[in-house]
């Protein structure tokens, strides 16, 4: 029988991860609604890519728990699912997720399942204290309103097992687009390269411009990679509230034409593609879709030690993990892997296929219409 769906999740979590399982979910028959707020102007993208195939709500939730819009979000979604009989109702990330589970309890009682996706618990080993007194006692609270729980990292997945009362599972991360990430030839590179405009070491830094990604860190460290690649480029990829702040690092470290601001860009692939290396500052990260990304195309990865990186970077084989503030070691391991960066490649393409979009789907569609996998 098809199933009646519900997602909800901000308008970057849509946009940036979660599409292909709509579609998915679409094309398995079932009838789907998205229910997005908006904090990275990107809902008018989601309502562009997902025009005539869901019904599309805007919710005015925000990330911060303590944002007074919340409350008229929850009114909103409340709203949504008392009018939408749902079979099944599919949440993503803290806040959003605990006022949609609040919300949701009346449709529980007329037996609709509500699933909580967890992208990385702000609650890990090493977290800050206060994310432990706020995020944790919410989410153990919470897991009584929750049917299933969906970890992407085996951290977070052996610590819900273990503290949280609700059925856990865990897929692997939320699933890396093969056809648009894999390697390519050294002459395809080449002949990128020179379209592109670069002729040196490229290396590659991927993310929402914010303090967790401590892209501070990439930009330090590319300075001290310049004594020994002078030819060097570092692209960063992304948006975000640290931009303003980064490029006046940037100049101050008299690095203008060295850093490239990328932006947001749908071609990441091109660059992915043709750097040397791709290195990540996180000080948080659940399971990074970047990172994967990179291995796919058979890239070296140079990460900060937090659970994600960790799960999936073998140190020597597949890329390098260091401190996330230690900006001479990221120097010393990015010039380790320049030009030295196929013999990663097997390892690395080897890592990445456990959490390809096919592999995850499969895992994903088999929790939230208990099917089989095949």
């Amino acid at each position: 029988m098809a199933k009646k769906i519900l997602i909800t999740c901000t308008d970057s979590m849509m946009k940036q991860f979660l599409e292909p399982h709509v579609i998915h979910l679409l094309k398995s028959g079932c009838t789907v609604d998205v229910a997005c707020s908006e904090v990275l102007n990107r809902f008018s993208e989601v309502s562009k890519d997902l025009k005539g195939r869901v019904k599309l709500y805007k919710l005015s939730m925000q990330r911060s728990p303590f944002d007074r819009s919340n409350l008229k979000g929850y009114k909103e979604v409340k709203d949504i699912i008392d009018q939408g009989n749902y079979d099944i109702i599919w949440t993503n990330e803290p806040v959003m997720g605990m006022l949609t589970r609040l919300a949701a309890r009346k449709a529980r009682k007329r037996s609709a399942q509500v699933i909580y996706m967890a992208h990385g618990f702000h609650f890990y080993q090493g977290a800050p204290r206060k994310n432990w007194m706020v995020y944790y006692p919410i989410e153990k609270w919470m897991v009584r309103y929750t049917d299933k729980l969906i970890t992407i990292n085996k951290e977070d997945y052996q610590f819900a097992q273990k503290h949280f009362s609700c059925p856990v599972f865990h897929i692997h991360g939320i699933g890396a687009n093969t056809e648009k990430y894999h390697p390519i030839s050294l002459e395809e590179q080449r002949q990128r390269r020179k379209e592109l405009g670069f002729d040196g070491p490229i290396i590659l830094n991927v993310g929402e411009l914010n303090p967790n990604k401590n892209q501070k860190t990439a930009i330090l460290a590319f300075k001290e990679v310049l004594k020994q690649y002078p030819n060097a480029k570092l692209l960063i990829a992304g948006k975000g509230e640290e931009r303003d702040a980064l490029e006046r690092l940037v100049s101050t470290e008299g690095l203008t034409g060295k850093v490239v601001f990328l932006g947001y860009t749908l071609e990441l692939e091109k660059y992915m593609q043709i750097c040397d290396a791709e290195i990540s500052c996180s000080y948080r990260e659940g399971m990074p879709l970047n990172v994967i990304e990179a291995m796919l195309c058979g890239k070296p990865v140079v990460a900060s030690h937090n659970r994600g990186h960790d799960e999936l970077v073998q140190g020597g084989m597949n890329g390098y993990l260091v401190g996330a503030d230690h900006v001479e070691d990221y120097a010393n391991r990015i010039c380790e892997v320049i030009g030295s960066g196929q013999s990663f490649a097997k390892a690395a393409m080897q890592c990445a296929k456990l959490y390809t979009d096919q592999q995850v789907r499969n895992e994903l569609t088999a929790i939230l219409l208990e099917k089989e996998q095949k």
